[in-house]
């Protein structure tokens, strides 16, 4: 039962931790900068970005504190 829960709770904070992902503001040019011209439009990371990286990690470390204590048998 409890081994349930803990592997539904991993699968969902897998899932969040993909969508956090995705929502990050991507951090250079790209491919895309080798022919454009100008300066980058943001200098520093506003609030939500840093909330974001916030949650981001949170959702990481619950990820793989679950994966670890999942794999290792530990919950029989």
């Amino acid at each position: 039962m409890l081994i349930s829960i803990l592997s539904w709770i991993w699968v969902s904070s897998g899932l969040l931790l993909i969508l956090l992902v995705l929502l990050h503001s991507p951090k250079g040019d790209g491919m895309g900068g080798l022919a454009a011209s100008g300066s980058s439009m943001f200098s520093s990371a506003s609030s939500a970005e840093a909330t974001l990286n916030k949650a981001t990690w949170f959702s990481l470390s619950i990820f793989l504190g679950l994966a670890i204590i999942l794999s290792a048998g530990w919950l029989k």
